[in-house]
């Protein structure tokens, strides 16, 4: 069953079974690949014909895999311009060389079942949620000042809206005048996010006020003392 069918020459009606099997695991590959995710249709497409590309690459030179591997890393040298797809759709990506690899030396039964395996892993796995963020986990980005303390500025808001949260990164913007502070939250289950968005713009607001409310203190108290302060003429 695992072994190849490909005997001392490639006849016509081998050829085409492991072109059948290489475009029917491609399309079963395409379709797991949707599974709770989504992806382009310029990637399904290309993933159901990869199987079959690979093998008649492979077939080409005659099953030597030192070979084919060359022939296909010559089109790397080809650049797209497209994003840079997940780590999810490169793995799926290396199992449909996978299956065309083995098609493409006659190992027909063995890429079903290399597909079989992997791909009923992969929807599991997608079911478990492995890696997965937990519920309720939001990315909260905060501007404030540049002369303040940002060290438990907000705990008081998020000890009482959220149940964990980390400062993840801390960037200053606008010519340095601005400190971008980045939170990683949790949120429970029976909070409201815009009740907690409006307590932390209202505390926001009033940083800001106090601040500006500052800054025109220290303004007019250097104004007064630069007029009070005797000018040395002659």
């Amino acid at each position: 069953m695992l072994s190849s069918i490909i005997g001392t020459e490639l006849t016509l009606s081998v050829f085409l079974i492991c072109t059948a099997v290489s475009l029917a695991l491609g399309v079963g590959l395409a379709l797991v690949s949707q599974f709770r995710a989504r992806s382009s249709q310029s990637f399904a497409v290309t993933l159901a014909i990869l199987p079959a590309v690979v093998q008649v690459v492979i077939m080409l030179v005659n099953g030597n895999i030192g070979a084919g591997v060359a022939v296909a890393g010559a089109f790397s040298l080809v650049r797209f311009r497209s994003a840079p797809g997940t780590a999810r759709e490169i793995g799926v990506l290396f199992l449909g060389m996978a299956i065309g690899l083995a098609t493409g030396m006659g190992y027909v039964g063995l890429a079903v079942l290399t597909f079989v395996i992997v791909s009923a892993a992969l929807m599991l796995l997608t079911a478990l949620h492995l890696g997965g963020k937990p519920a309720g986990e939001r990315i909260l980005k905060i501007t404030i000042p540049e002369n303040l303390d940002y060290e438990g500025l907000f705990d008081d808001l998020f000890a009482q809206y959220t149940t964990a949260h980390t400062l993840v990164k801390v960037k200053t913007s606008n010519m340095g005048t601005l400190y971008e502070l980045e939170y990683r939250v949790t949120l429970p289950e029976d909070c409201i996010p815009k009740a907690f968005l409006d307590a932390l713009r209202c505390r926001n607001g009033w940083i800001w006020r106090r601040n500006t409310a500052i800054r025109r203190s220290w303004s007019s108290f250097w104004r007064r003392a630069s007029e009070r302060t005797p000018s040395n003429r002659c």
